[in-house]
């Protein structure tokens, strides 16, 4: 217990080193923007600063680049201030922007009368016709008015405007929004739809990108009909901001003429027009697509793993600490009559302790990071960064499972053992630390093994908060090269190498300690043999 004690103090030490230390009262002369960085030609990833590309804050081998990106260093530029680039997933852009984690949201966002009750915007920055793409093969490929599509089975990007005109197609198929472009991309791809609404823009990269991809352009007046806030993009603030006036300011700056260079140079950057840039060239065969988005994004999955690990490793052995410690105080009994206030307040504490486990256990660890991480911020000003506020959710969440865990080991140990203890004089503590957790921790040793590998898989829903672990690392090259399956695929083996290194350590580590008590029982046998003879 002493080796294991010292072992976990020194992971605690290196879980206070890791975690990005807060900013809670952020430097006035930074802008810190939020975008997805995966969605061509309007913010991408790429591994260097080529092409004006600008370093993410929160994952440090990734630059984003694209028409949002720079603009917002135009901004940036004419408010004075530095630019910083957060990495945020959509769903947690307005989150981040209300709960003060970032001053701007810069991701192709349009100002929609739904959006504009909880934030601002600022006058629009960009306008662009709505197109769907489509399979080459597919029959309604050649369409030219809405007329031609009845029958088709359409999807748009969750929580946006996309989705919703889908409607003014008639006897349209309409399916479930999605979460991602790379998402509905994939599902044309496997003809799971028909097709999905886009911007022009982003529909010429995914194009480019898929040579089984075309988009429907459809002729004046025959397309979707959008009020102009619909097929604008803005600058979202927060409500009442001070930045409003300076970033209309600063936007009006900006020629007409200007902005369409800079999106004619993006698309061209993101398909790969200009050089070594972000897109992978699609007349190569699958696997040789494989090998170069490995090869080219090397660092960026090498880093999201090391994330992935450093997050489980660590949260798994506080997890199993602080289930540890809610099993031992759940186990611990107070006679009522000998001591009436004891035995009060440990049923409280137990009540607690069971509220806790029932809540983390009942509730998606997605649910819990969006909780915690956007409203300790927002309700009472506790600015974690993302590395941190992933230790604490999946430290809590793994205590809740693993406090079960505990409980079960401890009672499945002879219940003859403790009446032993206290026979000889042992305390209650010494005997749980001496006799009774040794045997329990050895029979959950598979159990928390089992704990760890969930753990390293389900780090991939912390990108609701920002954190660059392997997935989320994942969905930006996917966004940003529109190679949806080999970019997966990928992940996938990366996944399956991760935990299958970890499921064989873990055996390795039980055999070991088997054959240790094999050897201990064997060798006790001889002795006690030979002292009979």
């Amino acid at each position: 217990m002493k080796k294991f004690q010292r072992f976990l103090s020194v992971f605690v030490m290196i879980l206070i080193l890791l975690s990005p230390i807060s900013r809670a009262n952020a430097d006035e002369d930074t802008f810190k923007v939020g975008m997805e960085v995966n969605y061509a030609p309007f913010n991408f990833s790429q591994v260097d600063d080529s092409n004006g590309a600008v370093e993410v804050s929160n994952s440090p081998s990734e630059y984003a680049n694209g028409y949002d990106v720079q603009m917002a260093k135009k901004i940036a530029d004419k408010l004075g201030k530095k630019l910083e680039i957060q990495k945020v997933e959509w769903d947690g852009l307005a989150p981040a922007l209300t709960s003060g984690k970032i001053d701007a949201i810069i991701a192709g966002m349009s100002p929609t009368a739904e959006r504009k009750k909880s934030i601002d915007f600022s006058d629009n920055y960009y306008t662009s016709n709505l197109v769907i793409v489509t399979r080459k093969d597919n029959e309604f490929a050649n369409a030219k008015s809405l007329d031609d599509l009845s029958g088709m089975s359409v999807t748009g990007q969750l929580n946006t405007f996309h989705y919703s005109v889908i409607d003014q197609i008639n006897n349209v198929d309409k399916k479930e929004a999605m979460e991602s472009f790379p998402s509905m991309i994939s599902a044309v791809l496997a003809s799971k739809v028909d097709g999905y609404v886009s911007e022009k823009p982003g529909a010429m990269a995914a194009v480019f990108a898929n040579d089984d991809l075309t988009f429907i352009d459809f002729e004046d007046g025959k397309g979707f009909e959008t009020d102009p806030e619909d097929t604008s993009i803005a600058v979202g603030l927060q409500k009442n901001s001070d930045l409003l006036d300076p970033v209309n300011k600063a936007l009006s700056e900006i020629s007409e003429k200007e902005r369409d260079e800079i999106m004619n140079d993006m698309v061209k950057i993101s398909q790969n027009e200009e050089g070594e840039e972000e897109a992978v060239v699609t007349n190569k065969g699958f696997f040789e697509q494989m090998k170069e988005i490995l090869s080219q994004y090397s660092t960026m999955f090498l880093n999201g793993a090391k994330n992935t690990m450093i997050i489980a490793i660590i949260s798994t052995l506080i997890g199993f600490l602080i289930g540890l410690i809610v099993a031992i105080i759940k186990k611990i009994s107070v006679d009522k009559r000998k001591n009436p206030i004891g035995y009060f307040f440990s049923k409280l504490i137990n009540f607690i302790l069971s509220i806790y486990i029932e809540v983390f256990r009942g509730t998606p660890m997605m649910v819990q990071a969006m909780l915690i991480f956007y409203g300790s911020k927002q309700f009472f000003g506790i600015d974690m960064s993302s590395m941190s506020a992933a230790f604490l959710i999946v430290s809590i969440n793994t205590g809740a499972y693993l406090s079960e865990v505990v409980r079960g080991g401890i009672n499945s140990v002879d219940e003859g053992q403790m009446e032993a203890c206290k026979s000889i004089g042992m305390s209650h503590t010494q005997s749980m630390v001496h006799v009774i957790l040794p045997q329990a921790i050895k029979s959950i040793l598979p159990a928390i093994g089992n704990e760890f590998v969930i753990n390293i898989k389900d780090t991939s829903v912390l990108n609701v908060i920002s954190v660059t672990e392997l997935f989320f690392m994942s969905k930006s090259i996917a966004g940003s090269t529109y190679q949806i399956f080999q970019t997966y695929l990928v992940t996938a083996i990366i996944y399956f190498v991760l935990t299958f290194v970890v499921t064989r350590i873990i055996m390795l580590i039980e055999k070991k300690m088997n054959n240790k008590d094999f050897i201990l029982e064997s060798s006790t046998g001889d002795r006690h043999a030979a002292r009979n003879n």
